[in-house]
């Protein structure tokens, strides 16, 4: 009985993500049965939610019959937890100017051991108007992202074997790398030669990024630098080099 309670509040709890995230899409007031039809989800249990959430003064209803839409506390929560974040505002800055340097798309992300995927933390958009586009809370698969390469070199060998042996190591294409082996010698060279490299290897052949590890209060972090595939293959090593001077300052200075 227990159980299957706590399987309940985590469903519910599921529920509540994706409600944000369909207004965060959307971006425009929803009707009940509007939102029902987005999440594929009985009306009865999305109006408990709905009534739930507007009672608490997270939603509101824009109008008679004119829908529910999110109010400004979602906002300020999100903000009050983003300025308290102890590590996101120290490395701001250097992420700010990594990104105003390279030009390109700047990512900083961790390891979800938990997951075995790579978690973004954060995301600073290109000034281009053709560029890498993701946002933060975002998940990549390790083995074909050039930050999950990065953060598999923190690991111990028989660690980082342990974890991609238990893995299914999925072909985007041809240029995916998918036995651990492959990436065991992708990681030694990269670590050789400065930089790791996911030069369309995902499911976005297009893409192309280049990442480096750093330590921050203890704990094993990665920053790339990442773009359309043409642009980050012309300028790799100019990237690589100043990844790795804001690696090194911000593991000196914070």
């Amino acid at each position: 009985m227990i159980e299957k309670k706590a399987d309940t509040n985590v469903k519910t709890a599921l529920r509540v993500i994706e409600i944000i995230e369909v207004f965060a899409r959307e971006t425009k007031p929803l009707s009940l049965s509007e939102l029902a039809r987005h999440l594929d989800a009985p009306v009865s249990s999305c109006l408990a939610l709905l009534r739930t959430l507007a009672s608490l003064g997270y939603l509101y209803e824009a109008g008679r019959r004119q829908g529910y839409y999110p109010t400004g506390r979602l906002l300020a929560m999100a903000q009050r937890i983003s300025k308290a974040d102890p590590i996101l505002g120290k490395v701001l800055p250097s992420l700010e100017e990594l990104r105003d340097t390279t030009c390109e798309t700047v990512v900083f992300a961790k390891l979800d051991l938990m997951s075995k995927r790579v978690v973004y933390l954060d995301v600073l958009a290109s000034p281009h108007p053709i560029s890498y586009v993701a946002v933060a809370g975002s998940q990549r698969d390790i083995h074909a992202n050039s930050l999950g390469k990065a953060l598999l070199s923190t690991l111990g060998g028989e660690e980082r074997r342990a974890l991609l042996s238990g893995l299914k190591l999925q072909a985007y294409n041809k240029r995916t790398l998918v036995t651990p082996e492959a990436i065991e010698a992708d990681i030694q060279a990269s670590l050789e030669r400065g930089w790791f490299a996911n030069l369309g290897e995902s499911i976005m052949e297009d893409v192309g990024a280049i990442a480096w590890p750093l330590k921050v209060s203890g704990n094993d972090y990665a920053i790339s630098v990442a773009g359309p595939l043409y642009r980050i293959e012309s300028h790799v090593e100019d990237h690589a080099k100043k990844l790795r001077v804001a690696c090194r300052f911000m593991e000196q200075n914070i």
